[in-house]
């Protein structure tokens, strides 16, 4: 697991997003979906889950339970996730 700093620059919190990315993708494509970072704006995170995950009735929790979460403690300063 990567030591917990702040990172400097939006590109480093970009790049900490998309490695922790990284780790919850598998599950997702499991069944199907994956995941995409749109943008990074301050604490914000914006994603768009694709395929399977395009309506699927639990893809909220998914986003908050599963990719926010994880988000939150690989990547210092992202404070929500946010579906696009």
């Amino acid at each position: 697991m990567q030591e917990r700093t702040s990172p400097d620059t939006r590109d480093e919190i970009v790049q900490r997003v998309e490695e922790a990315l990284a780790l919850v993708r598998p599950s997702l494509l499991m069944d199907g979906g994956d995941v995409e970072l749109v943008d990074v704006q301050g604490g914000d995170v914006y994603l768009r889950l694709t395929g399977a995950c395009i309506g699927c009735p639990i893809s909220t929790l998914t986003l908050k339970a599963g990719i926010e979460e994880a988000l939150r403690q690989l990547v210092p300063g992202v404070e929500r996730v946010l579906a696009v």
